[in-house]
């Protein structure tokens, strides 16, 4: 779930940590972010086990129960080796907003904290990023009934002819928007028709930033070719492990629909078109792999407009230098935590 970034002056306010000194006023919380297949999952899993962290969750998609495979969720055996928070919030027939996401991951980050353990937030949901560090204006929930209308109104008219629509009613949101980018389209024009504002103004009115500090640790892959490999791989990992099979348990055991945000996560949404006989075998494959290298377009987009510090995803010592990087941060906070009035 990543769109295009805003301009880099609306990024200036988020709440982010100049320094990890032990003297800081408050907790400052690290924040591991990168593109699909980056390996920052595996990677935090490690940073975790050694500086002896938990994992909050910033992934739009891992937040919907019984959707694994085509997410990438740590596994059962992961999660008993490193506590996480903020998977498996949600059945897949339910929405779940970035201002959920906020509200959510300030409180399991003040759980952690206030337990005296020490959290890590790890995804790339950047979206989420925002919400968490800038604040989001109150955006209407998803509306199942109207996002059907949207459908079959694209159907007939086509998507393009939406982003039409769009430009007339919200130009400022039909510019960052393709013309084929149906998800972002279908949102931006349901926004307006709910509420007969524009999504460009609502996104502009955001509550202010939330109480906590964060440090931005960004994963930026320099060789985009090893990327691209790495994303074709894991998606015929996917598929091999069966996630076709997955989504399938999941439409008999949910009243599943084309349409709800779970379904158009990733790799689901062309799982349910080849359910759905809309496509064969190889054109999941191919299709599933093409959005994920959209997918990880766009992040890198929203990546290297958000300030933070900067590091090759495929570094070879990539490691050793983050942990290099947070262990002064984790011997500030814990001589932080220490204080009495500490959260309070």
């Amino acid at each position: 779930m990543a769109g295009r970034p805003p301009a880099r002056s609306a990024w200036q306010n988020s709440t982010a940590c100049s320094s990890v000194a032990a003297e800081a006023p408050k907790p400052c919380i690290p924040v591991l972010a990168g593109p699909t297949a980056s390996g920052k999952s595996a990677l935090a899993l490690n940073l975790a086990e050694h500086l002896g962290l938990e994992i909050v969750s910033m992934d739009s998609a891992q937040v919907y129960q019984g959707m694994d495979l085509g997410t990438a969720k740590p596994s059962a055996a992961e999660r008993a080796r490193v506590a996480h928070h903020l998977i498996d919030l949600v059945p897949p027939t339910a929405s779940y907003s970035a201002a959920q996401f906020a509200r959510d991951a300030e409180a399991a980050v003040r759980g952690i904290l206030a337990r005296g353990a020490k959290p890590l937030v790890v995804g790339g949901t950047m979206l989420y990023y925002r919400a968490l560090t800038c604040g989001l204006s109150d955006l209407p929930p998803a509306d199942i009934k109207l996002r059907a209308t949207l459908d079959r109104e694209a159907e007939a008219r086509g998507w393009p002819a939406m982003h039409v629509e769009l430009t007339r009613v919200d130009p400022a949101s039909a510019a960052r928007i393709e013309p084929q980018d149906r998800q972002r389209i279908q949102r931006a024009l349901e926004v307006f028709r709910l509420t007969g504002q524009t999504l460009s103004a609502l996104q502009g009115q955001r509550k202010g930033p939330a109480a906590l500090e964060f440090l931005p640790l960004l994963l930026l892959p320099e060789d985009r070719a090893a990327l691209h490999a790495r994303i074709a791989l894991r998606f015929e990992a996917m598929l091999a492990a069966g996630l076709v099979d997955e989504l399938r348990v999941l439409r008999q055991r949910f009243a599943l629909a084309e349409s709800l945000p779970a379904m158009r996560a990733v790799g689901y949404r062309q799982a349910w078109q080849y359910l759905e006989g809309e496509i064969d075998a190889a054109a999941l494959r191919q299709l599933g792999i093409e959005a994920t290298r959209q997918l990880a377009k766009r992040q890198i987009t929203w990546l290297r407009a958000t300030p933070g510090e900067r590091f090759d995803a495929f570094g070879e010592t990539l490691f050793e230098t983050l942990e290099a990087r947070l262990k002064p941060w984790a011997k500030g906070l814990s001589a932080l935590q220490q204080n009495s009035g500490f959260m309070s």
